[in-house]
């Protein structure tokens, strides 16, 4: 069984996230970038399926500029055999991504694909169901427990109401969340054997996909700072304060 699993260069989720100083977008000079966590999770349950024997290959399959290729060696060193990089300076819309995706599968004809729900940089939530909408795969989204069976992907989901249990027919897609597993470290031998792993690089162009904006980045702003929080020497104080400076009671 090949497993086709995708991973997106962000910036480290330990690192606080500037903007520029004219709002235009996020600052990432001299800042640290890692694999997006939720494609972290992705990568490690790809890995753990070829280690109970029940895929044979993974393909980390990454979009972006050429330094994405940072990201795709440390899915090579987690356990993938091989990468395909799809390499432009453009700003990707999920909508993209997922032609360029389609293409690739129609290529690679994987019978898993696993994906990370979403980035925590776009936090979209899109690519993973457009995929399955232009690929005509079914798709089991939220991934909490993921089991192959019988020629069918198990997938336990998590849903406002607690579990719901689907059986995909493969190939099928499968998007993960935060309590699938826990993501292992690269070791030091792996790191230096992904260096001698395949990776392809493609274009857009040679997928036969435009890459083209719907939409315009008008503005980035930081949160809001927060005020201090005071401290208060009664209830009667602090009833006083939410009735009458909060004005929630």
């Amino acid at each position: 069984m090949k497993v086709l699993v995708t991973v997106k260069r962000v910036i480290d989720y330990n690192v606080k996230v500037r903007v520029k100083s004219d709002n235009t977008d996020v600052d990432l000079a001299n800042v640290k970038m890692a694999i997006n966590p939720f494609c972290e999770i992705a990568v490690e349950e790809a890995v753990r399926l070829k280690e109970a024997g029940t895929a044979t290959e993974i393909v980390a399959v990454s979009m972006g500029p050429k330094a994405a290729q940072e990201q795709l060696r440390t899915a090579l060193a987690l356990g993938a055999d091989r990468a395909i990089h799809v390499e432009t300076d453009e700003a990707l819309e999920s909508l993209t991504v997922a032609k360029m995706l389609a293409k690739i599968v129609d290529e690679e004809k994987p019978d898993l694909i696993v994906m990370g729900k979403q980035a925590i940089d776009s936090d979209n939530n899109q690519t993973g169901q457009m995929l399955a909408a232009l690929s005509g795969m079914p798709q089991g989204t939220f991934a909490s427990e993921l089991k192959i069976e019988e020629g069918k992907a198990l997938v336990t989901r998590e849903v406002d109401g607690g579990l719901q249990t689907v059986a995909l027919n493969m190939p099928a897609i499968v998007t993960t969340d935060l309590r699938l597993n826990e993501p292992r470290y690269a070791s030091l031998p792996n790191i230096m054997k992904a260096k001698r792993k395949p990776l392809e690089t493609k274009t857009p162009a040679d997928l036969g996909v435009e890459v083209s904006a719907r939409t315009k980045l008008l503005k980035v702003e930081p949160p809001a700072e927060r005020s201090a929080g005071i401290k208060v020497d009664s209830v009667e104080q602090l009833v006083e304060k939410l009735k009458n400076e909060a004005k929630v009671i």
